[in-house]
């Protein structure tokens, strides 16, 4: 029943529209399009105008053929850069980008997949369940277009994602996560002339990150940092240099822990390096966000035990897995949306080298046919 053909070109079609994070709406028009042309009741929201990007999050309704309750499916349509002018390769039945950018399957190969399911069990009247279709905005900045959705729009309390690699499992844990923003206030002077003048806020803020534990900290564990320093000629002493991180953590009392641990650093070390307490310099300022929270979706919730099932109907294997990245699915689960997370078989993701295979993408708009078959059928 899947067509292949239909699938692959489908991927290639939204994959080569133009969505970077805060652009998507070149292909949010393209797929309202679609899916009004395949019956579905489609509405939006105003995350876009939240988050200051161009395009909302896309909400797709198909009316169900059994007297069962909702299903939500997920996918993005934002990606990484550099994803403008994509084309598409197809080789010994791999997608590949032709050029110096990203494929984009991250996550247009899960959209590919969850519009030719759809396309499959409308033409065939298989049974459904009322599924709500809901593509998202900025979700590689952080999550954006998920946390700005608006929620009275969706009934389903679970649901699937497919933003995911491995087509073999099925994600039910993942972390909480915190970001956060270190600006270290130095003194600028001139580095030869009289460097003694001067306070290096880089020497500084090395000095807090020499004493920091970084990657993985345990097996729930990680942290990280990144540092970005303003330009400034090597003959000046530099005043300031910003330092964005972040922490995770499938423990909450951990995930204070490692943070609090990295504040410390640095306030102890712009402390330290004060020749008096009441000077003004060197100083720090601390911007801490809470990013999302974690998930934790028991085996034999129905929303699992439903895909393993459907899984074993196919002859294929579904596992649960722990994953340590975030998804949309973090956002839905806090907001009481029971969503695990699908792989598409997608590979090196956010590179030139990203891939997906078309097999991978037949497979698991397979494994969906089936998902929502059990979900209108089951009791």
């Amino acid at each position: 029943m899947i067509n292949q053909k239909r699938l692959a070109d489908m991927f290639i079609r939204i994959a080569e529209i133009d969505s970077e994070s805060k652009e998507e709406a070149p292909v949010f028009q393209e797929l309202k399009k679609i899916l009004e042309s395949m019956g579905a009741d489609v509405v939006s929201d105003n995350a876009g105008e939240k988050i200051q990007g161009n395009a909302d999050n896309l909400i797709a309704r198909f009316r169900g053929n059994c007297d069962v309750p909702p299903l939500m499916l997920n996918a993005h349509m934002d990606t990484v850069k550099p994803g403008k002018g994509i084309k598409v390769l197809l080789e010994d039945g791999i997608f590949r980008s032709a050029g110096e950018t990203i494929l984009g399957a991250d996550d247009k190969s899960a959209i590919a997949i969850l519009l030719e399911a759809l396309q499959v069990i409308l033409e065939n009247n298989l049974p459904r369940c009322p599924l709500e279709l809901v593509l998202t905005v900025c979700e590689e900045v952080g999550l954006q277009g998920a946390k700005n959705l608006d929620y009275s729009l969706i009934s389903a309390q679970y649901g699937y994602a497919l933003d995911a690699t491995d087509t073999e499992g099925i994600i039910t844990h993942a972390p909480s996560a915190k970001h956060f923003e270190i600006k270290v206030h130095g003194k600028e002077a001139h580095a030869g002339a009289a460097p003694e003048r001067g306070i290096n806020a880089i020497s500084l803020a090395a000095k807090a990150i020499a004493k920091l534990r970084l990657g993985r900290i345990d097996e729930e564990t990680t942290c990280n940092i990144g540092t970005r320093v303003p330009f400034r000629s090597t003959n000046i002493i530099p005043n300031l240099v910003r330092i964005k991180g972040e922490s995770r953590s499938h423990n909450t009392e951990k995930l204070e822990a490692i943070t609090e641990e990295i504040l410390s650093a640095f306030r102890d070390v712009v402390e330290k390096a004060k020749k008096s307490p009441n000077d003004e310099l060197p100083r720090l300022e601390i911007h801490l966000e809470h990013d999302f929270n974690k998930t934790a979706i028991p085996a034999d919730h129905p929303v699992i035990a439903r895909a393993v099932k459907a899984a074993e109907n196919l002859g294929m294997k579904l596992r649960p897995k722990v994953t340590g990245g975030g998804a949309d699915a973090n956002i839905f689960v806090e907001k009481g949306i029971m969503t695990g997370v699908l792989g598409t078989g997608m590979q090196d993701m956010h590179s030139v080298n990203e891939s997906v295979a078309l097999d991978d993408m037949v497979k698991m708009t397979a494994l969906l046919i089936e998902i929502i078959r059990l979900h209108a059928t089951t009791p």
